[in-house]
């Protein structure tokens, strides 16, 4: 998970590099393709007249699909042109905020999927094995097993010949471990979310002093000037705020998924211990 998680972050440095100098051309890059396309255009006029079309409903389609690539491609124009328009330091800072934040969360996320057991099922495989092969075969299913609560069944089992008292405390012991595990990484998550409207704060101030220095240098007040200034002060409150929005959201799903999962551990503790006094493995 480490490496997964240095690759992300890394991928992000090197995308928010390159994109800063492919932002500073794509005016130039824009105007020249705009030109061929119009050059192309001229001259498959002048070979050929446009094709005849006798269905309405292919022209209604084919103007609605048209649209659609173009509202597509205005709303990735607008994105890049407010994120420039932002600054690049503290846009940037935000961006990197994003792009670590989203990594610690697939990190959790991967990790708390592959640790859901089926408690109900690994219940049922461990007091067949009780009566049937005895502790040892019980710890073989949950050693076979992944997932929390199959670490804590396994604490409780190789604790069962020291009495009841002492497989609930081994529970109780083990599975706060887990559950700090399971919680590895969401204090970050929580920094991101913090950081990110904060840093767009500071950004808007930052913007407004350099609004008021162009004021000053002006030597009297202009409605551009103003405008401008405030325009670019707010972009960065506004991408801080998106940020930690997005972040937000998987941080609550994460919670949910770890409330859920110290639930089914507690009660599939306590049935554990049920089905121990049950075959009087432990007294």
């Amino acid at each position: 998970m480490k490496k997964v998680l240095a690759l992300v972050a890394f991928a992000g440095f090197i995308t928010f590099g390159t994109s800063t100098a492919v932002f500073a051309q794509d005016d130039a890059v824009e105007d020249i393709i705009e030109a061929v396309d119009s050059m192309a255009v001229d001259s498959l006029q002048d070979i050929a007249p446009p094709p005849l079309n006798t269905s309405g409903d292919d022209k209604d389609t084919s103007a609605t699909g048209g649209d659609d690539k173009e509202e597509g491609f205005v709303l990735s124009t607008e994105l890049k042109t407010r994120f420039i328009e932002g600054g690049a330091g503290f846009m940037g800072i935000v961006l990197l905020c994003l792009i670590l934040g989203l990594a610690l969360i697939i990190e959790r996320i991967v990790y708390l999927n592959l640790a859901t057991t089926n408690t109900k099922k690994l219940l049922e495989s461990i007091e067949d094995a009780l009566a049937s092969g005895g502790v040892d075969a019980a710890k073989e299913v949950c050693r076979n097993t992944r997932g929390p609560v199959a670490s804590i069944f396994y604490q409780g089992l190789d604790r069962s010949e020291e009495g009841i008292e002492m497989v609930e405390k081994s529970v109780v012991s083990y599975g706060g471990v887990q559950m700090g595990l399971m919680e590895k990484g969401m204090s970050w998550i929580g920094l991101f979310i913090a950081l990110a409207p904060m840093l767009g704060f500071m950004g808007t101030v930052i913007g407004m002093i350099d609004a008021f220095d162009a004021i000053e240098n002006a030597g009297a007040i202009s409605a551009a000037v103003v405008a401008g200034g405030i325009k670019v002060a707010l972009l960065t409150t506004v991408f801080g705020l998106i940020v930690a929005i997005i972040l937000q959201i998987f941080y609550n799903y994460l919670l949910a998924k770890i409330d859920s999962l110290v639930s089914d551990m507690e009660d599939a503790s306590i049935s554990l211990v049920d089905i121990l006094i049950k075959h009087k493995v432990a007294e």
